[in-house]
């Protein structure tokens, strides 16, 4: 695993730190679950589910943290 990289966005603010890396950490799952399901480790049908799971969970921190600046 890689180490995040540096949030350069010139509208820095915590809450878009923690998204940015939120978004590194799921696009990492998402290629881990792919090579799991090119393995054979997984069913097409399970690689979808997680993905949708962990797609789930970055909306849901988008909607905490960046819907939080806007007031709401």
């Amino acid at each position: 695993m890689e180490p995040h990289s540096s949030y350069r966005g010139a509208d820095w603010t915590p809450q878009r730190l923690m998204f940015h890396q939120n978004l590194e950490s799921f696009a990492e799952r998402v290629g881990l679950v792919v090579g799991l399901q090119s393995n054979g480790k997984l069913s097409q049908e399970e690689a979808y589910a997680e993905i949708r799971r962990i797609w789930k969970d970055l909306k849901d921190s988008k909607d905490v943290l960046l819907n939080s600046l806007k007031g709401g």
